[in-house]
């Protein structure tokens, strides 16, 4: 039998399909596309008309593939980008006419649950850990160990908000970063003392903008093919420090930094900093396995 999940977040669409036996699954199929639907979401709450035709494209480009590998079952989720949205279940609608797809608006919660689900089955969680999933409209973190999760939460901070909230300079200003971190400072303060008093021991990195620090610290790692992997927190810090210093142009002339993350890995990495140092995490592993995974391993029985 064929499963298939999608995701549907603010900044990326993505389609995985895997074939079924007994509880086993085996991915035969998976990618994504850049449909930015958060885009400018931030000045009207609103999916603009451009962004929402790029969406419906997407789908229709998905349905073709799901009816090609001949899919039983499908479940697709929305989350920040749709949920926030005041046209959000309206794009739905339009979907489900369009294509045929029925799509679940999930809470934060729920996405976070999905997270912990899929980054578990990667074999990244060892011991004590935070995990840490930034997306464009929304930022989830989880804390857990290899049996159980402990504590779990979504917040509006993600790394197209931040950027459409914050980011006013070409770099960005030592006066930008400080009302980033102040913006962090307010809305975390629960996530943190919480933490403090847990002490996770590492933070894992859930796909996204951890793949990209990965692909740049370690460009002879294929990211397809691999679940889970270690990324050196001295090195990051390097990477880290390069790319908020750095201009738009010097970015995109980087080695293994996508066109989509150029501007949001600066606010991925500011994030990433500020937890780091809040909760005094000293290494970091990568999970390639996402919300996706979570989702397509819920269709797994």
């Amino acid at each position: 039998m064929k499963i298939a999940a999608i995701d549907l977040g603010t900044n990326t669409f993505h389609l995985i399909i895997a074939e079924k036996r007994d509880s086993e699954m085996n991915i035969i199929y998976k990618t994504n596309q850049p449909v930015k639907l958060g885009e400018d979401i931030t000045k009207e709450n609103r999916i603009i008309p451009v962004a929402f035709e790029r969406g419906i494209n997407c789908l229709k480009d998905f349905k073709t593939r799901l009816d090609a590998y001949k899919v039983t079952r499908l479940k697709a989720v929305a989350t920040s980008g749709v949920r926030s949205a005041s046209n959000g279940q309206q794009f739905i609608d339009k979907v489900k006419t369009e294509t045929g797809i029925t799509i679940d608006i999930i809470d934060g919660q729920e996405e976070a649950k999905l997270i912990y689900e899929g980054v578990k089955y990667s074999g990244a969680i060892q011991g004590k850990s935070v995990i840490m999933d930034i997306g464009g409209g929304s930022t989830e973190f989880i804390f857990c160990d290899e049996h159980q999760l402990y504590w779990k939460k979504s917040f509006d901070i993600g790394a197209a908000r931040l950027m459409q909230k914050f980011f006013h300079t070409d770099p960005i200003s030592i006066t930008d970063q400080q009302s980033i971190k102040s913006h962090l400072q307010e809305t975390l303060s629960e996530l943190i003392t919480f933490g403090n008093d847990f002490g996770a021991q590492t933070l894992i990195g859930s796909a996204g903008a951890f793949e990209t620090y990965s692909a740049m610290l370690n460009p002879s790692i294929d990211i397809h093919k691999i679940s889970k992997g270690e990324i050196d927190i001295i090195s990051y810090h390097r990477l880290s420090k390069q790319l908020i210093n750095s201009t738009h142009e010097e970015r995109s002339k980087m080695p293994n930094l996508i066109p989509l993350r150029v501007d949001m890995i600066v606010m991925a990495s500011l994030i990433t900093n500020y937890v780091l140092q809040e909760l005094n995490v000293e290494k970091i592993t990568l999970s390639t396995y996402d919300l996706k995974m979570g989702v397509l391993q819920s269709l797994r029985y």
